[in-house]
């Protein structure tokens, strides 16, 4: 069965989706936590079953698809791709169990599985070909949840959503055909494959252009300012489980992807646009989260967060170091876990008060004492808190910029204070004071089914901001090969010395000392 084990994980939720269709509906939700729940379990064998000491792809699956063209069925994962499927199947199961949607729930429980499968074969494929079909369909089930169970904007903000990220994988596309082409003329054969992709080395004049075709399809995925205008309304309009699964695993694909492609692809282009890029990843963090701070909708306040903690992300990706690459796919994973709770925390309020104005709250700490705790919990792990989830990818993002910019690194650890002065701005004005609204006062507290969704997510924040080393360790020795396949792929003089030669006894030890 583990021969199989990344086709079941992608198919089996589609197979029970398409079952589910002669599901009562009084069964429904029972039928979509039965099936959640045994695709995370099947998630957690894969992480039982995986080698954390091979950096290389395990589980790797391969049949031919269309053969003249080198499209094959061609499936792998690293320490950098597992994590974020356990985390995809792990959102899915809490989405799916803490449903408090009335309208087409049946509906809505076949689109979350169909979301999965779609998910699960991005961070699993390694032919581009495969990889662009299910990044693409992934787009269909979000329009439909945004667009079906949205708010009032819901059809503005789906098309926004749609448009946006669609016309970023088209250039993306034309990127892809191009690299089958370049490897076409090396060696006289069609493949899509992204690990023979990966023994090309091409002139640097032709590594800027595809590294910003890629680019542009990434960072609309991101989104990195400035194409992150999509992202508000998407949140803003969508049903509580849209925003949680949007910004937990969708928002994750884009700087996945810059690993899996940019970086081992381009190196040379990867190093030129350092720089730049780290720029806009400064403006991310600072200028989203100076809009955070003056939203008065709570749900706005978090979706800002999001971007403004993607900004750090994108600067750990280029550090192009063992730790700040590392550390942004840790950080991806705290990401995911923190923004998905902040969204489920905002729907629990929202099913209550039927609002998101925090001048419609105030004084919800003596109401809901225990709703008041996890949020309060969960807004410091947002911050970079020590001992939580978000610090430790935080703290490796910026050590790993920091060998390559001293003065961008204090740039960016400057701008993440922001944050925290925008969390607990928003953090008072909704919990602390006099209750001066008299609905406020009879609110229930969250009950034992919200609970069942959220400690969990507290325990990972805390038991991986405490001791991270089963998660970084696998992590850590994958993005190693992807370093050192940089720098004996990079040409110039520059991408030689921006890039550590890991094969080095002191690069080696680089990643011992941070920890």
């Amino acid at each position: 069965m583990l021969d199989h084990i990344l086709s079941i994980l992608i198919f089996f939720p589609a197979l029970a989706a398409m079952l589910g269709f002669v599901v009562t509906k009084d069964s429904m939700r029972a039928y979509g936590i039965a099936v959640a729940f045994v695709e995370f379990v099947l998630s957690l064998w894969l992480w039982y079953a995986y080698d954390p000491m091979i950096s290389g792809m395990q589980f790797m699956e391969s049949a031919p698809l269309i053969k003249s063209f080198g499209i094959s069925y061609l499936l792998g994962i690293d320490g950098i791709s597992l994590f974020i499927i356990i985390l995809s199947t792990f959102f899915t199961l809490l989405g799916i169990a803490s449903l408090t949607e009335t309208r087409h729930v049946k509906n809505l429980i076949i689109t979350l599985l169909f979301l999965e499968m779609t998910m699960v074969g991005v961070f699993a494929a390694l032919d581009a070909i495969v990889f662009y079909v299910f990044w693409e369909l992934s787009l269909v089930p979000m329009l439909y949840i945004i667009g079906a169970w949205g708010g009032a904007l819901r059809i503005y903000a789906s098309v926004k959503f749609f448009l946006y990220t669609f016309t970023g994988s088209l250039v993306m596309l034309v990127g892809m055909l191009f690299m089958a082409y370049f490897y076409y003329q090396a060696t006289g054969q069609w493949s899509f494959s992204i690990l023979e992709w990966y023994r090309l080395i091409l002139p640097e004049n032709f590594q800027l252009w595809l590294f910003a075709a890629f680019f542009i399809g990434f960072a609309i995925k991101v989104p990195m300012f400035p194409f992150h205008t999509w992202l508000p309304y998407a949140h803003g309009q969508a049903p509580t489980i849209g925003s949680v699964i949007l910004a937990a695993i969708l928002l994750k694909m884009g700087t996945y992807a810059f690993i899996r492609f940019s970086l081992p692809l381009f190196p040379d282009a990867s190093v030129y646009f350092m720089f730049p890029i780290a720029i806009i990843a400064i403006i991310m963090i600072i200028y989203t989260a100076m809009v955070a701070y003056a939203q008065e909708d709570i749900k706005q306040v978090v979706a800002y967060s999001s971007i403004s903690h993607m900004g750090i992300i994108i600067l750990g990706t280029f550090a192009l170091t063992v730790e700040g690459v590392s550390g942004s796919v840790f950080l991806m994973i705290g990401h995911g876990v923190v923004s998905g709770a902040l969204f489920l925390l905002v729907g629990v309020i929202y099913d209550r008060r039927h609002t998101k104005l925090m001048s419609e709250f105030g004084g919800l700490a003596s109401v809901m004492p225990r709703y008041a705790t996890i949020f309060g919990i969960m807004m410091m792990a947002s911050v970079g808190l020590p001992l939580t989830i978000n610090f430790v990818g935080e703290f490796l993002s910026l050590l790993g910029f920091y060998k390559q910019s001293h003065m961008i690194t204090l740039t960016a650890g400057t701008a993440i204070i922001v944050g925290a002065i925008y969390m607990l701005s928003a953090y008072k004005k909704a919990f602390f004071g006099p209750v001066t609204n008299e609905e406020n006062r009879n609110l229930k507290d969250v009950n034992r089914t919200e609970m069942l969704g959220l400690i969990p997510l507290v325990i990972v924040a805390i038991w991986l901001g405490v001791y991270p080393k089963p998660v970084l360790e696998p992590i850590n020795n994958s993005v190693e090969s992807v370093i050192q396949l940089m720098h004996d792929k990079a040409q110039s003089q520059e991408a030689k010395a921006r890039i550590p030669n890991l094969s080095d006894v002191s690069g080696m030890n680089s990643m011992q000392e941070a920890h």
